[in-house]
């Protein structure tokens, strides 16, 4: 299997989710499956069928994360520097707006681009890696060709 890239932070977070998971959400479902067991004919008990519902969503995803951190290859950015790879913090600038961005790229499983966090497999990140700061790129995406400038690169 291929190692999944994290960040310690990403990694941090999922074993957060995991734990919350695990001693919080599914001893709730348990027991809110169990007090709708308790009113009686479950085939018509709308309660126990969405409690099973959320119970089998909440499985779903500690299976899902746990196979993540087993797959999990934490990379320590702050002993990283040069050039634009995993972990780099860049700024840059919409050589057509102006407008300036700040990403930070990460693997699939922290990728968050609302809060900055760019996962590693797109366009945009690809298009990256290897640049330095005052390096131009363009990079296609659905909504046609967008060129930047990286204004600086970080390992924080």
């Amino acid at each position: 299997m291929e190692k999944i890239l994290m960040t310690p932070k990403g990694h941090a977070a999922l074993n957060g989710e995991l734990k919350t998971l695990k001693s919080v959400e599914r001893p709730a479902v348990i027991a809110a499956i169990a007090e709708a067991r308790e009113h009686g004919d479950l085939s018509e008990n709308a309660e126990y069928h969405a409690a099973r519902e959320k119970q089998s969503f909440i499985e779903g995803r500690i299976k899902e994360i746990e196979g993540m951190l087993g797959l999990a290859e934490v990379v320590d950015i702050s002993r990283l520097s040069g050039s634009i790879k995993f972990g780099a913090t860049v700024k840059l600038v919409d050589e057509d707006t102006d407008a300036e961005k700040t990403y930070q790229i990460v693997g699939e499983a922290e990728a968050d681009i609302e809060n900055g966090l760019l996962n590693i497999k797109s366009p945009l990140a690809r298009a990256l890696i290897g640049k330095e700061e005052g390096d131009s790129v363009e990079v296609n995406t659905p909504g046609g060709t967008r060129s930047y400038e990286v204004l600086s690169v970080r390992y924080v």
